[in-house]
């Protein structure tokens, strides 16, 4: 049978057709987003790789050693952290805290949707912590 075209033929061809398929979604999600992220969930062991895909994922950042096993779930604080330095961030380079509702701050590489949170902080102000609400009160958040 013969290899559809996405799939470059010159790799092992007795390779699972999905690995192959993995790989070049992979590869072009790497180079179209340039930060690698939980980029290996979908490694069922890389001790079962052949050296040759082992080669292939470390040529493009894979880290056999940080390959992820599931995706990785931060906490609510973690999240409110970012949260706060991406308004922080926002707000000393435009002085103001009023994004508008889809805008993106980058933190870290990671997009933090400052808009999104600033509205649903807005919406639940009454069930904020006092040290949450001091936190954006700082930054001179409308209510």
């Amino acid at each position: 049978m013969k290899a559809p075209p996405e799939i470059d033929p010159g790799q092992a061809p007795d390779w699972e057709r999905n690995w192959q398929r993995s790989y070049q979604l992979l590869l072009a999600h790497v180079k179209a987003v340039v930060q690698g992220g939980d980029l290996g969930v979908w490694i069922a062991g890389w001790d079962k790789l052949v050296p040759v895909q082992q080669y292939l994922l470390e040529t493009i950042g894979v880290d056999p050693e940080g390959v992820a096993m599931g995706p990785v779930r931060r906490s609510q604080r973690d999240r409110w952290a970012a949260n706060l330095k991406a308004a922080r961030q926002f707000h000393a380079r435009e002085g103001h805290l009023q994004p508008a509702r889809k805008h993106v701050e980058i933190i870290d590489g990671e997009e933090i949707k400052l808009g999104s949170f600033l509205d649903n902080a807005r919406r639940r102000a009454g069930k904020l912590s006092a040290e949450r609400r001091a936190d954006l009160d700082a930054l001179g958040i409308r209510w």
